[in-house]
């Protein structure tokens, strides 16, 4: 959802289904803090999955998504069998991290295990090779060059 000019929310697990989930947020910047509210549903079945060599991955955001945001971002959820390799482009002035789910993996030449995450910026090309069958989150987008303000659980 775009909280824009404030939504009120509430998540809570269902006690029928066992959950796995990421949650991201991203930050608009100052002049779209205004808008109004704005809710999207995606199921499963729409996301744009790609079969590369050796494992998937999952447009959550970004070109090809079903999901439309207000920032320019890459948002993907990607698995690779041991030993297989999975290249990003990435335009320069991008900034993000590797978020490691399961297994271990190298970025561009640095070990990142489960539960870790490995922050990436000023390069073209992010380079992960899987050291185990691993899961990761790729997450990159533009600065906005602008303060967070947080006030609890909300930002301006």
């Amino acid at each position: 959802f775009t909280a824009g000019k404030g939504i009120i929310h509430s998540e809570e697990p269902s006690a029928e289904q066992s959950t796995q989930g990421i949650q991201l947020w991203v930050n608009l910047p100052t002049e779209l803090k205004t808008l109004e509210p704005d809710y999207q549903q995606v199921d499963s079945g729409e996301i744009n999955v790609i079969e590369i060599a050796g494992g998937k991955v999952r447009q959550l955001a970004g070109a090809g998504a079903v999901l439309k945001l207000h920032t320019s971002i890459i948002y993907q959820d990607v698995e690779l069998q041991a030993s297989s390799g999975y290249t990003l482009k990435i335009d320069e002035v991008m900034r993000g991290f590797v978020y490691v789910l399961t297994g271990e993996i190298s970025v561009s030449g640095e070990t990142v295990k489960r539960t870790e995450s490995c922050f990436i910026e000023q390069i073209e090309e992010v380079e992960i090779t899987a050291l185990s069958d691993a899961r990761f989150m790729l997450c990159f987008g533009v600065p906005h060059n602008q303060p967070i303000n947080q006030h609890g659980s909300y930002v301006d």
